[in-house]
């Protein structure tokens, strides 16, 4: 489980990401028009592709189990940043923090992290 929560943040932030570069419509439907919080949205975001990418190599649990945390924190902040339940980014996010806080559960059952 371990593995798919970062395989499946890779895959979906390499789609998003590259709707953020090149401005799609559907990005611009739903984060808006390219403005210097896109901006900052992206680098975050490549930021986490980027780190589910080596920590898939590297396989250290404890930073792992630090990154889920933060987006799981992140994904259930936004539905109250963006004032609403109906716009896809908060609806994704909300199952991918589900997702995730399945593979935190999991990894803290199976020993691969004390806390």
């Amino acid at each position: 489980m371990v593995t798919a929560s970062l395989i499946l943040n890779v895959i979906v932030l390499t789609f998003v990401c590259l709707g953020l570069i090149t401005d799609s419509k559907r990005v611009q439907r739903t984060a808006g028009i390219l403005t210097p919080a896109r901006g900052i949205l992206l680098a975050i975001y490549l930021t986490i592709a980027f780190a589910s990418l080596a920590l898939l190599f590297s396989q250290n649990n404890n930073f792992i189990f630090s990154l889920l945390i933060l987006q799981i924190v992140y994904k259930i902040m936004t539905p109250i940043t963006v004032r609403t339940f109906k716009n896809p980014i908060v609806i994704s996010n909300l199952f991918i923090a589900v997702f995730h806080f399945v593979t935190i559960y999991l990894m803290i059952n199976d020993g691969l992290v004390k806390i």
